[in-house]
């Protein structure tokens, strides 16, 4: 199996990079070839402008989407970018290991979002979803938390963590590829914030990092997260009314 890890972190020394670094050892073990995209120590610009476009569509006007596909066809993106592109259609599963910050992704990985999911190249209107270009390959977020497991329920202060990460799965699943599960690490606290003491805080982290070798070594016979797809909608895109999974009153 070829596998992608998307790493966004900024400390090489963290926790995510100590699970980033379990999951590449513990598949390369099973035989699998791993390829990594470390956004930080490979310096990606997460930001999408017009400066990235050399024979540009318009130059009176940017309109990202218009550019990302004018270039595609071209096979004039720029080389970070097509770069990362070969390593998504190479891989058979993509892990994406971030911590979750204000609620969401990193704005690194957002950025890397905006600018590799090029318009025309991993989708367009017609080739979205379950007929997206990624067709085929897995995704799965390995995500941390700094608040513990019982405040990312329904009703938790910290927010319902199906929610949060509703997003991202919707996102990669735009592309065509299927979400598992995430693998989420509650309560790695940091900054100032505790919420064990520290004997009982490494005893939990040590336990987490076992459990993600243990899944990522089965991985492969994991059954992806549900999602609707072209069939299941009506010509407005919503569920169709006599679906199956339809709320009825």
């Amino acid at each position: 199996m070829n596998v992608l890890i998307v790493h966004c972190h900024p400390e090489p020394h963290s926790f995510n990079a100590g699970l980033t670094g379990i999951a590449k050892e513990s598949l390369e073990c099973e035989g699998n070839e791993v390829v990594m995209s470390d956004l930080y120590a490979e310096e990606f610009d997460p930001v999408e402008g017009q400066y990235h476009y050399r024979a540009r569509l318009r130059q009176d006007y940017f309109q990202a989407l218009d550019e990302q596909r004018h270039h595609f066809d071209r096979n004039a993106l720029p080389p970070d970018i097509q770069r990362e592109i070969a390593r998504l259609e190479w891989a058979d599963l993509i892990i994406l290991q971030f911590p979750l910050w204000w609620h969401g992704v990193p704005a690194m990985l957002k950025g890397w979002f905006d600018r590799v999911f090029v318009y025309g190249g991993l989708y367009t209107g017609s080739r979205r979803f379950d007929r997206g270009p990624l067709l085929g390959r897995r995704a799965i977020c390995s995500v941390t938390t700094g608040a513990p497991e019982a405040t990312f329920g329904p009703f938790g202060r910290s927010g319902d963590i199906a929610n949060l990460m509703w997003p991202i799965h919707c996102s990669l699943y735009y592309v065509g590829l299927s979400v598992l599960s995430p693998h989420l690490t509650f309560g790695v606290q940091g900054g100032g914030l505790s919420y064990q003491q520290e004997a009982e805080f490494r005893h939990h982290l040590e336990n987490a990092k076992q459990y993600w070798h243990d899944r990522i070594t089965s991985i492969d016979q994991e059954t992806p997260i549900p999602m609707s797809g072209w069939a299941d909608w009506d010509a407005q895109g919503v569920l169709r009314s006599d679906h199956p999974l339809r709320w009825r009153a």
